[in-house]
C-alpha cells in the first residue's frame, strides 16, 4: 500500500491524527513511540488478552480452577462490590 496523507489537528491540549478508513484500527488502544530515525510508530494493542491467557492456561492444563474462575469473573465484569470508606 502506498503511503497516505492525512490531517493532524488539536484536540484539547493534545494532538490527534485522522486515520483513513483504509488503515482503520480494530482496537481502542495503541502504543506510540519514535524510532531511532525519529519516525512516529503506532502499534495496535490486542483488546482481548484475558481470553488468550485463559486459552493458554487451559491448553497446558496447569491452571488452578479457582484462578481460572476468578479470571473469567473479572473478564465478565462480575466482581463483587468493594467496600469503601465514606468521604
Amino acid at each position: 500500500m502506498d503511503p497516505l496523507t492525512t490531517r493532524v489537528f488539536n484536540n484539547g491540549n493534545s494532538q490527534a491524527v485522522r486515520i483513513p478508513a483504509e488503515l482503520r484500527l480494530d482496537t481502542d488502544r495503541v502504543r506510540i513511540w519514535r524510532n531511532d530515525l525519529g519516525e512516529l510508530v503506532l502499534q495496535p494493542m490486542r483488546t482481548d488478552r484475558g481470553a488468550a491467557l485463559l486459552d493458554a492456561l487451559r491448553a497446558v492444563q496447569a491452571a488452578d480452577p479457582d484462578f481460572v474462575t476468578a479470571l473469567e469473573a473479572e473478564r465478565a465484569g462480575t466482581l463483587p462490590m468493594q467496600e469503601r470508606d465514606e468521604l
